[in-house]
């Protein structure tokens, strides 16, 4: 029997569906998908909003999010997450987020957005959202004062970390001095507490100046509020959205931070695939464990293409294969040069507001397919110079878009402020 193969004649839509195949569009029309925003015809000022955009969400996606300060990427990534939350019950129940919010900006989300006239245009309206916000333990303090509202505190106990993470946190190297003695003292050891680490490091004989410069470290680490009691949250919850706010915290405990759930997620994810394949071929099909989609700001930082960091090793895994135990990436960023060429190659949809780096733009260059006619340049040119518009290149349909994001529903905490007070409200 001879098969037909599909073709984009086999399903026609009044929306443009990005990230997904022809032979899903035609099994599942527009199901699974979420509404990021409106097809842009024309180019420049005299370009027009027509087709709704909708983004499937039934498989998972590598997805690399970028512009320039102020375009619009931050405000996009608090879109997904939004329309993750407003899927219908039987779907929203198979997926969870998980938002690493290196600004502080996201937990406005709980609070609906002023409404404004053009919400009408966009049929949508504002609304908060019942995200879970958590901050480190030991800042609980500080967010109160900031009256920033938050769920619930985290921290992570010093078991949980191997001696190769605390050479990335402190920034030392295996065969220096330090890293040397660092190692002596771990062996063979579990510490519950950073104070049980310092008694340690003083029952070592000789080595005193090693010893004291290793103990003014993680003197200094009991600062960060970020080693205690409490542990991390069940973050994979079915049709949760969580934000980790670490905006607050130093940049190589965000790594490990991130290298901590990256890890969590791959072994429970791995694990449940095994099981729900089991369930497949019993007859039983279940989803204990959601699939997720994990949202990294400032991407750059975790996984840049200039070193390694503690977070390289989980993330490049997911990278390369997250794809069969469903676990979805949103790498966003502000320079796309600096984010690691391997997980720059590897996305299958690329969402590019305005950039005008020549880094930047030759970054892009490099992962631009051959179905691309013209250079990225000139799909750039052709936006209109205003907030919210983006390129999106997908490679599963080989196709490139002009798009309009949708206003948020939520409180953007992201815009700029500025050094007048002025009356009337936001523009989009």
């Amino acid at each position: 029997m001879e098969i037909k193969k599909s073709t984009e004649k086999d399903y026609v839509s009044p929306e443009i569906v990005i990230g997904r195949d022809w032979e899903d569009l035609k099994r599942f029309g527009t199901k699974g998908t979420i509404y990021i925003g409106k097809h842009l015809v024309g180019t420049g000022e005299n370009a027009h909003l027509t087709t709704p955009v909708l983004l499937d969400v039934l498989r998972p996606h590598l997805i690399t999010l970028t512009g320039k300060r102020g375009t619009g990427k931050s405000y996009t990534m608090g879109t997904f997450a939004e329309e993750l939350l407003n899927l219908p019950s039987d779907i929203k129940s198979n997926l969870c987020g998980i938002m690493i919010d290196t600004q502080g900006i996201f937990w406005t989300m709980k609070s609906p957005a002023e409404f404004l006239p053009y919400f009408k245009e966009w049929n949508i309206e504002p609304k908060g959202f019942n995200v879970r916000v958590y901050v480190p333990e030991g800042q609980r303090n500080i967010f109160q004062e900031a009256g920033v509202i938050f769920d619930d505190t985290f921290s992570i106990s010093p078991s949980q970390l191997t001696y190769e993470d605390w050479l990335f946190i402190f920034d030392l190297q295996m065969n220096d001095i330090l890293g040397i003695l660092l190692q002596r003292i771990l062996a063979n050891f579990t510490p519950k507490t950073i104070d049980e680490i310092i008694n340690r490091i003083k029952t070592i004989q000789g080595f005193e100046k090693e010893k004291m410069a290793l103990e003014n470290l993680f003197s200094a680490s009991k600062q960060w509020g970020i080693f205690g009691d409490k542990k991390m949250p069940q973050l994979l919850v079915p049709g949760q959205v969580s934000i980790i706010d670490v905006s607050l915290t130093p940049q190589s405990i965000r790594e490990l931070l991130v290298a901590l759930i990256a890890r969590m997620i791959i072994y429970e994810r791995m694990l449940a695939r095994r099981q729900e394949e089991f369930g497949i071929m019993s007859g039983e099909e279940k989803r204990n464990v959601p699939m997720c989609w994990l949202m990294i700001d400032e991407a750059h930082n975790f996984i840049p293409n200039d070193r390694e960091t503690v977070a390289t090793a989980p993330l490049m895994k997911i990278v390369k294969e997250g794809r069969q135990p469903g676990i979805s990436l949103i790498f966003a960023t502000q320079q796309p040069y600096k984010l690691h060429p391997d997980a720059l190659s590897q996305c299958d949809l690329l969402v590019a507001h305005r950039l005008t780096s020549k880094d930047d733009i030759e970054a892009l260059k490099s992962i631009m397919q051959t179905y691309i006619l013209f250079d990225i340049t000139k799909y750039m040119e052709e936006l209109p110079r205003v907030s919210g518009v983006a390129l999106i290149l997908d490679d599963n349909s080989e196709r490139i878009y002009k798009i309009r994001m949708r206003p948020r529903q939520s409180w953007h905490a992201g815009s700029s402020p500025i050094a007048l007070r002025v009356g009337g409200k936001r523009s989009f």
